[in-house]
């Protein structure tokens, strides 16, 4: 009995597989749903077949990150690699089921659903097009991302290109499932020898550990009398794995230090075989009554291990989380250094995740930025004093810049000052649209131009009426001239105006209006700052000489109670009352 083709009568469609048909368990290998309305795997990472370098599909990409229900909330980014045709893809679509049943208990109840397989016909990296939004234990809402990588490890790669996809998917999820056939061997460790190096010097940088999860997942165990199916059984032979002896030689001792240091946690999980049936039933369809109890009992336990929303594990960078916007632009930062001949030096790994790390920064402060703006002067907001728009903007950008200082950055202040730099320069350019949309609000920007040439031509055609009456007759006529050129300007200007034609005679009226608008402002504002300035100078001139002749009134005047006193004291007046 072959394990190889029992694990490939498992290798369900993930590449051509619709939600529905994966729920139902019907999944054809001559049919595909790819409309852009129905979930389905989408290929984010191809192999150029003429220059062997990866491409990043950005919109393809984009259209599942940038979506609203995910691009700022914080995402789980569950990836499989491993050997070709090693059932990554039929364990995919047990996580997709799962994901679809909500988790509930029941989820592989049916056990006379069919799965119907296929071969596979794409390369590289495959996301599920439909993310998958859970509520933690704490009430958060997150993301749960699909990732596969076919294609890795067989007769289509060379070894470089099978290193960078898995280099790739371990950069970028938060758990990866490194799928194995019976055993962990030492040649799977030396795969990871590239992330040890990377994830020494990202210690270094920073205290956080770089990657989350690691999973090794053991097809096939044939030895359950030494280790048990499950995870305990896989944690003894992990521990077993990753020791260090002194009879080692020092690569294999660094490689296993630097695992456990670079990965938050690492388990191991052991199937047993499928079953018989799975292996010599050529008419074998994927239905859960012809797999053995024991490889279901399992996969009841490996599946909710990795996808219950309370042990789900989050993506972070630089401890970090990251959302779904920010995982684009990781994506966009490592592709690019995947793309030589050679595979890329830890060092500049690092150096990619430190820029891609300080990019999110920018963008979070940005949002914070933009939303705080739309929400003083967005496009429902009335319009805005220009200086009350300018003291808010200065608010707003200190916020932003605070938030950018704030957030976890690699690389260092100097490395992260050129992006501070960008921040502020994206900040003024996003100022100057919320500006210009501002202006566009006002009436003034609307009417002011006709409004400011008809008065000018009115004010003429009274003057030259004053004139015609007093008898002066030219200045009348030249009066009445100005008018009418004023009337022919402004008829031109609003013919041009919203018939979009001659810009710059536009623009150069506007600006005619606004000077003499403004001027008219100034000037208004300063006659009535004159005029209140002469009324509290009246006023208090006023009460200065009313206080003044009060002061002299009762320095002169005696008061009623010395006048009688003194008379009292007069003996004038006192003969007087004798007679």
């Amino acid at each position: 009995m072959e394990a190889d083709s029992s694990s490939d009568r498992l290798n369900v469609s993930f590449e051509n597989a619709t939600v529905r048909e994966l729920i139902e368990g019907d999944v054809s290998s001559t049919t595909s749903d790819n409309s852009i309305d129905s979930p389905r795997p989408v290929q984010i990472v191809v192999v150029n077949s003429e220059t062997r370098e990866f491409e990043l599909d950005i919109d393809a990409l984009s259209s599942i990150l940038l979506r609203d229900k995910v691009r700022d909330k914080p995402v789980s980014v569950v990836s499989i690699a491993g050997d070709f045709r090693k059932g990554k893809s039929f364990l995919l679509n047990f996580f997709l089921k799962y994901l679809q049943k909500n988790g509930s208990s029941d989820w592989l109840s049916d056990e006379n659903e069919p799965l119907k397989g296929s071969e596979r016909d794409t390369t590289g990296i495959l996301m599920w097009s439909e993310p998958f939004i859970v509520k933690t234990s704490t009430g958060k809402e997150i993301a749960i991302l699909l990732m596969d990588t076919q294609g890795a490890f067989d007769s289509e790669y060379t070894v470089r290109d099978s290193a960078t996809v898995f280099a790739l998917s371990t950069m970028t999820s938060s758990i990866q499932i490194f799928n194995l056939l019976h055993n962990l061997q030492e040649d799977n460790l030396q795969v990871l020898e590239i992330f040890t190096e990377y994830g020494r010097l990202a210690l270094e940088a920073t205290d956080e550990k770089p990657f989350q999860k690691l999973v090794f997942l053991i097809r096939d165990w044939s030895f359950p009398y030494e280790h048990s199916y499950g995870l305990n059984g896989g944690q003894k032979l992990l521990e077993k794995k990753l020791m260090v002896k002194e009879t080692q030689p020092p690569q294999l001792q660094r490689v296993r230090r630097h695992i456990r240091a670079c990965f938050s946690e690492i388990d191991c999980f052991l199937m047993p075989h499928p079953g018989s049936k799975v292996a010599t039933n050529p008419k074998f369809d994927g239905r859960i009554s012809d797999i053995d109890s024991e490889f279901v009992d399992n996969l009841r336990i490996l599946v909710p291990l990795v996808l219950d929303p309370k042990l789900v594990v989050l993506k972070e960078i630089g401890g970090q989380v990251v959302t779904g916007r920010q995982l684009l632009e990781y994506f966009k930062v490592y592709i690019n250094i995947f793309k030589g001949e050679t595979m890329p030096e830890p060092k500049s790994m690092l150096e990619a995740t430190a820029e891609a790390n300080n990019l999110a920064a920018v963008a979070l402060a940005k949002d914070k930025y933009m939303n705080t703006m739309e929400d003083i002067c967005g496009g429902n907001k009335p319009f805005l004093n220009p200086k009350i728009l300018q003291e808010r903007h200065e608010e707003v950008r200190q916020e932003a810049i605070e938030t950018f200082k704030k957030a976890r950055k690699m690389g260092g202040k100097e490395f992260s000052e050129s992006y501070l730099q960008k921040l502020e320069e994206e900040i003024l350019l996003a100022f100057d649209h919320f500006e210009a949309q501002n202006k566009s609000k006002n009436m003034f920007s609307i009417l002011g131009s006709p409004a400011v040439l008809l008065v000018w031509c009115v004010i003429c055609y009274i003057f030259s009426r004053i004139f015609e009456l007093i008898g002066i007759t030219s200045m009348a006529n030249l009066f009445f001239l100005f008018g009418t050129v004023s009337l022919v300007v402004t008829i031109a200007y609003m013919f041009f105006r919203y018939g979009g034609t001659f810009p710059e005679f536009v623009q150069g009226m506007d600006a005619m209006a606004e000077q003499v608008w403004s001027f008219a402002l100034d000037l208004s504002f300063k006659m009535m700052q004159n005029a209140v300035q002469n009324r509290t100078n009246s006023l208090n001139s006023t009460r200065s000489s009313n206080d003044r002749v009060r002061s002299l009134t009762s320095m002169s005047s005696p008061s009623p109670s010395s006048s009688i006193g003194l008379n009292a004291k007069s003996p004038y007046n006192t003969n007087k009352l004798r007679n």
